[in-house]
C-alpha cells in the first residue's frame, strides 16, 4: 500500500504512512486519501437524530430498537439502526413498522427537545465556519475554505474534531462527507453511517459515480427513475456517455441537471442560513375523520400553531395551503393566495376552511395540515380590510389572546373555531353564518 495523507479520527494526528493504524495512539479509526487535506466542502448529518436523542436520555434503550413516530395511525419520524435492520424506514406507516419490528419501543416525537439539540449542534458548526447552510434540523452543508489558518488544521482535521466533540458534549453521533462540491459531499456522508467519515476526491469522481444507480442523483424520484429505466438508463455511468443536448431534449431541465451531476459538476455555493420558505403544521388522526364538525376544530388548532410560529419569527405569508391525506395515503393539496400577507390565526383558518369545505364529500381523511408560504416581514401583514369591517375587531381580540398566552402559557385561554364580529367566542363545532 502506497503512502497517502492520513488523519487519526481519535487523536487528530496527521501523518503519511501505509500503516493501517495511527502511529501515535494506535487507533484503527484513520482517514487516508490523496486529497484528504485539499478538500473543503462538507455535509454533516446527525445519525438517527430523534432516536439517538431518546437513547441518550434513557440509557435503558441503548440496546433495543427504537422508533420515533405518532401512534398506530402515524408514520415513522425516524428510527435507530437496530430498527433499520428489521426494514423500518423513515416515513413508513406505523402499522407496517410495528409489523416489521414488533419488539421496538415506540416514542412520541418531542420536537421541542429535538430542536434544542439541533440548535446546539448548529452553534457548534458555526464555530467552525460562518458558511453553514442548514438543510433540516439535523443536517447542513459547510464550506471550510480558507479556515486552515484560523483553526491551525485542514478542514478534514477540523471536521474530525467536531464529530468527536459532538459525541462527547452532546451525546449523539454524526456522519461526515467531505468532497469538492455539495452534491458529492452529501453522497459521501451516506457511505459509512453511522459515525462515519467518507471522502470523495476530484480524481475519483467519474469512476465512483459511474458505478452508482441513477437514484443517487438529487431530484431523481421514483417516477423519474422509472422513466429513465424505461429508456434503458439504470446507472450514472450510462448518463456519462450521453451528450448533454440529447438529455436536454429527452428530459428538459432535468436532463441538463443529469448531464452535469453525472460528471460530478455542481457549481452551487454553500449559502448560509437559507431563508424559511414556508411555515406549516399537520396532524395524523388515530381514526379517519370525514365531516366538517370533526375536521374544522383540528384545522383551527393547526392554524393557531402556524400563526404562533409566524409571529415568533416576525414573519407573515400570503398563500395558505391546505393538505389532506386519504386512508390510501393519497395526498391532496389546495392553495389560496390572499390579497395581503397575514400572520393571524383567524385569517389562516378562514382561508383553510374555505378550501376544506369544498373537499368534504364523504371522503375520510387520515391527515390534515395547513401552511403559509410567500413569506414576508410581519410589518407588512394584515392591513385594514374595507370589505370586512369586523376583521379589525377580530384581530384585536386575537392579539389580546396572544398577550394572555405569553403571560399564562399556551392554555391560558382556549378558543372555539373563530370569533363573532363583536369579538365574542363561538362555541366549538360547525361555524355559523358568515363567520
Amino acid at each position: 500500500m502506497s503512502a497517502q495523507a492520513a488523519l487519526c479520527r481519535d487523536c487528530l494526528h496527521r501523518f503519511e504512512a501505509a500503516a493501517s493504524r495511527c502511529p501515535r495512539c494506535g487507533s484503527p479509526r484513520t482517514l487516508r486519501h490523496a486529497e484528504l487535506f485539499a478538500l473543503a466542502i462538507a455535509h454533516i448529518d446527525c445519525d438517527a437524530f430523534f432516536a439517538a436523542i431518546e437513547k441518550r436520555d434513557n440509557p435503558s434503550l441503548a440496546d433495543v430498537p427504537v422508533i420515533v413516530g405518532g401512534g398506530k395511525r402515524g408514520v415513522v419520524s425516524t428510527c435507530c439502526y437496530l430498527a433499520r435492520i428489521h426494514g423500518v424506514r423513515s416515513a413508513m406507516p406505523m402499522f407496517k413498522a410495528r409489523r416489521l419490528c414488533p419488539d421496538a419501543v415506540v416514542i412520541k416525537p418531542d420536537m421541542a427537545k429535538y430542536a434544542a439539540v439541533g440548535r446546539q449542534v448548529r452553534a457548534m458548526m458555526l464555530e467552525l465556519t460562518p458558511s453553514v447552510e442548514p438543510l433540516s434540523i439535523d443536517e447542513a452543508f459547510l464550506d471550510l475554505s480558507g479556515t486552515e489558518r484560523l483553526h491551525h488544521a485542514p478542514p478534514a482535521g477540523v471536521l474530525a474534531g467536531f464529530a468527536a466533540r459532538v459525541e462527547r458534549d452532546v451525546g449523539i453521533t454524526v456522519s461526515v462527507g467531505l468532497s469538492h462540491n455539495k452534491f458529492l459531499a452529501k453522497i459521501a456522508s451516506d457511505l459509512d453511517k453511522p459515525r462515519g467519515f467518507s471522502v470523495l476526491g476530484k480524481a475519483e469522481t467519474m469512476d465512483f459515480l459511474a458505478r452508482q444507480k441513477v437514484s443517487i442523483v438529487w431530484g431523481v424520484g421514483a417516477a423519474m427513475q422509472r422513466r429513465l429505466e424505461k429508456d434503458g438508463i439504470a446507472t450514472i455511468g450510462q448518463l456519462q456517455t450521453m451528450d448533454e443536448s440529447v438529455l436536454a431534449r429527452r428530459y428538459g431541465a432535468m436532463g441538463l441537471r443529469l448531464a452535469q451531476l453525472s460528471r460530478g459538476l455542481d457549481a452551487r455555493a454553500v449559502k448560509p442560513e437559507r431563508a424559511t420558505k414556508s411555515v406549516s403544521g399537520e396532524t395524523t388522526f388515530e381514526t379517519d375523520l370525514a365531516g366538517e364538525g370533526e375536521l374544522l376544530p383540528v384545522l383551527r388548532r393547526l392554524a393557531e400553531k402556524v400563526s404562533a410560529r409566524l409571529k415568533a419569527a416576525g414573519l407573515s405569508g400570503q398563500t395558505v395551503t391546505l393538505k389532506l391525506k386519504t386512508s390510501d395515503f393519497s395526498t391532496l393539496t389546495r392553495s389560496r393566495t390572499l390579497t395581503d400577507p397575514t400572520a393571524l390565526a383567524d385569517r389562516i383558518f378562514r382561508a383553510g376552511r374555505d378550501l376544506l369545505v369544498k373537499e368534504i364529500d364523504g371522503t375520510a381523511y387520515r391527515l390534515i395540515g395547513i401552511g403559509v408560504s410567500e413569506l414576508q416581514e410581519l410589518s407588512a401583514a394584515d392591513p385594514d380590510d374595507l370589505l370586512d369591517p369586523s376583521a379589525a375587531r377580530r384581530a384585536k381580540v386575537e392579539h389580546a389572546v396572544d398577550d394572555i398566552r405569553r403571560r399564562f402559557g399556551e392554555h391560558g385561554v382556549d378558543l372555539g373555531l373563530t370569533f363573532r364580529p363583536d369579538g365574542r367566542k363561538r362555541p366549538s363545532g360547525r361555524p355559523r353564518g358568515p363567520a
